[in-house]
């Protein structure tokens, strides 16, 4: 059984933006949002160089880290191509506007 916590609501994540939830125990998340209000959750460390994907460039369904430019899936987590490598995911889903983490 998954434990569903809401962390944030739809309108706090700008479009194409992100925001990040702190943890005392862990890595922090990076929340995603499409152009289309897709919301996509991600540990907050590129697997290149550990850079914060929160500050990356969110276009389609991926983020662009911003220290090396290594593009990733946010439905999954893959590197795209020639790079190799991938970020690990979080369960995320939209609920009545309330975005909800599996933790």
């Amino acid at each position: 059984m998954t434990d569903w916590v809401s962390v944030c609501t739809l309108a706090d994540i700008p479009p194409q933006g992100s925001r990040v939830i702190k943890r005392a125990h862990g890595e922090d998340i990076a929340v995603f949002r499409t152009l289309n209000d897709e919301v996509f959750a991600l540990f907050d460390r590129c697997p290149h160089k550990g850079g914060p994907l929160s500050q990356g460039l969110v276009h389609g369904k991926s983020v662009t880290c911003p220290l090396h430019g290594w593009v990733i899936a946010l439905d999954g987590g893959q590197v795209q191509a020639p790079d190799q490598g991938c970020a690990n995911k979080v369960l995320s889903r939209l609920e009545a506007g309330v975005v909800y983490l599996a933790l």
